[in-house]
């Protein structure tokens, strides 16, 4: 299991430069990927693109860029750029975000998303093979279009897939999937057995899981985790998230975080690389600068 780390949710991502010096920092470290959410502050591509450059060897990934606010040309065109920019280390995490986000807040239809993202699919990917795309759809009419990229021949695409038919989707289409709220239980019976059965249903090789999780190395485990019931409430409140800890029988999202020394965090781990998860994504959930590096430090130790 590759051992990554998340950006994005925390004052550290708040600068491109802060961005690209964690690269930095994790690549020197032994970290496989570095990936980031792309939430309502900088743009996770143009951030990871830039982070890449100037970087050598560690993978660069959107964890999630969402899919209603940008046309599949739009994406596929960032995408591809970035991949040029990284020299092919940029991995393409795409979801639908959520109905309170692109319906209630961007004032976007959220009706229909899993046909929605096939759709998108069906465009996308195409594209970020340099195909011409000619299609007809419900939601997207794309014609005699091309993206070529000298040096791009392809760029990875894992979606953020947690129902049945995104799963089904996922594993049929993508590379794989990028997860957040998914306790192991969940993840090795609902979440790995679904990718893997679509994708052997396809003919396709077994696809890459990344499993998000919040993670703090520290003694002071109750206080740890009564502080971070605030900033993590709202995925208690969105009902696919709300969905995922109820079927691993937790109450609160900051049930599922990883909090304690290093034993503790090391059975968590091996429990989440047990449940069929190939990339661990780490979000060091740390409120001070010495914990965030102490968890940094152990999780550099696994690589």
């Amino acid at each position: 299991m590759k051992i990554g780390l998340m950006m994005g949710t925390d004052p550290r991502s708040g600068s491109v430069e802060a961005v690209v010096n964690m690269a930095k920092r994790a690549e020197v470290a032994g970290f496989s990927t570095l990936w980031m959410a792309n939430i309502f502050a900088l743009d996770a591509i143009m951030s990871l693109a830039t982070a890449g450059r100037e970087t050598s060897r560690i993978e660069v990934g959107t964890a999630v860029t969402p899919t209603y606010p940008r046309h599949p040309s739009a994406m596929a065109q960032q995408a591809v750029t970035a991949a040029s920019m990284t020299n092919n280390r940029f991995v393409l995490g795409i979801g639908l975000s959520h109905k309170m986000v692109i319906e209630d807040m961007l004032g976007m239809s959220f009706d229909k998303p899993a046909r929605h993202m096939r759709e998108y699919l069906d465009v996308l990917l195409p594209l970020l093979r340099g195909d011409v795309v000619n299609y007809d759809g419900n939601e997207f009419k794309v014609h005699n279009t091309q993206i070529a990229v000298a040096g791009v021949s392809n760029v990875p695409v894992v979606i953020a897939a947690l129902g049945p038919a995104m799963l089904k989707l996922a594993g049929e289409l993508s590379a794989g999937t990028s997860t957040w709220m998914v306790g192991p239980k969940t993840m090795e019976e609902h979440i790995a057995a679904r990718m893997n059965a679509a994708a052997s249903a396809a003919g396709k090789r077994a696809p890459r899981i990344i499993g998000g999780f919040p993670i703090v190395l520290t003694k002071k485990v109750d206080e740890t985790r009564a502080g971070l019931a605030e900033p993590l409430a709202i995925y208690g409140q969105l009902p696919s998230y709300r969905g995922m800890l109820d079927r691993e029988g937790l109450a609160h999202p900051q049930d599922i975080a990883l909090i304690g020394d290093e034993a503790v965090l090391r059975a968590g781990i091996d429990r989440i690389r047990d449940s069929g998860v190939t990339d661990f994504n780490a979000a060091i959930v740390a409120s001070d600068d010495a914990t965030f590096n102490r968890t940094f430090d152990f999780l550099a130790s696994l690589n």
